[in-house]
């Protein structure tokens, strides 16, 4: 359903996608994971039409991205970072706005709307503003819109940045629901525990570049199951083990605050880039 062929995006001199290539097919929860800046948020754009591609290819459900603009609107729909509702309309008026938009029937987008909202747990709030709600409310009710016209591909820009934990696993069950109707999503983060926890596969960008792309246990298990991690303080970089015995002994050897824990995503990035997701 998405198919990415040295995908290439430059500003000027800076390089900000660098032949990107991978393949996503139906059904499929895909994540692109990394820091800030590394490319993401600017490959999304190219994929939705919103920023031109400088050399490459992108096709979505067979369609290519630069000759058919107008053909690949039809079958996406997009989640981006930013909130960009119609905060003075209604949950119900955003949706019947897009709805028109897409060109859907009177009978359609009213049933449509209320299966969405249902589905989004907003039913009750379909008449208030959107300015009243909440960010979580308003996370899901972007979501919502963005699958308003049942597209086959969906593109979630870091769909729950800045929710609360608890609210961050509402939206994920809602993600988790779009996959089980067969929806083909693209989902960036630099989340750890939000990659793991929503994606079948996950490719790991650092400037630019795709440096890994696996199932998310496939990549710890290549690090190592058991990671060392010593404060800042120690000075010492972490290790990676595949034996808690050998890991526990390592950790026995140094001083100051260390942990031994399994393996994460960051961890992997880690070991393949030496640099941390998060500052």
């Amino acid at each position: 359903m998405i198919r990415l062929d040295h995908l290439t995006k430059r500003f000027d001199h800076f390089l900000a996608v660098d032949r990107l290539s991978f393949e996503v097919p139906q059904g499929e929860v895909f994540g692109l994971l990394g820091p800030n800046g590394a490319g993401k948020t600017t490959s999304i754009r190219m994929l939705t039409t919103l920023a031109s591609i400088t050399s490459g290819q992108a096709e979505i459900a067979g369609i290519d991205v630069s000759r058919n603009p107008i053909g690949v609107k039809r079958v996406i729909g997009l989640a981006p970072q930013g909130l960009n509702l119609e905060i003075e309309l209604t949950a119900e008026e955003n949706l019947e706005f897009h709805g028109r938009l897409h060109r859907m029937s009177r009978h359609d987008r009213r049933a449509r709307i209320r299966e969405l909202l249902e589905f989004s747990e907003l039913w009750e709030k379909r008449n208030v503003q959107v300015q009243k709600f909440s960010g979580g409310m308003k996370r899901r009710l972007l979501i919502t819109r963005a699958i308003m016209h049942r597209p086959k591909v969906l593109f979630l820009d870091e769909p729950t940045v800045g929710l609360d934990p608890q609210i961050r696993r509402r939206v994920w069950d809602m993600i988790l629901g779009l996959k089980a109707q067969g929806i083909t999503i693209l989902v960036t983060t630099h989340y750890i525990e939000e990659a793991d926890f929503l994606c079948d596969r996950v490719g790991i960008m650092n400037r630019g570049r795709l440096v890994a792309l696996d199932k998310p246990q496939s990549l710890k298990n290549t690090t190592g199951i058991y990671a060392v991690i010593c404060s800042r303080m120690n000075g010492c970089p972490p290790r990676f083990f595949n034996d808690r015995d050998e890991a526990v002994r390592y950790a026995s050897e140094l001083e100051g605050d260390v942990t031994v824990r399994q393996t994460n995503l960051e961890d992997v990035f880690i070991a393949l880039t030496g640099e941390a997701i998060h500052d």
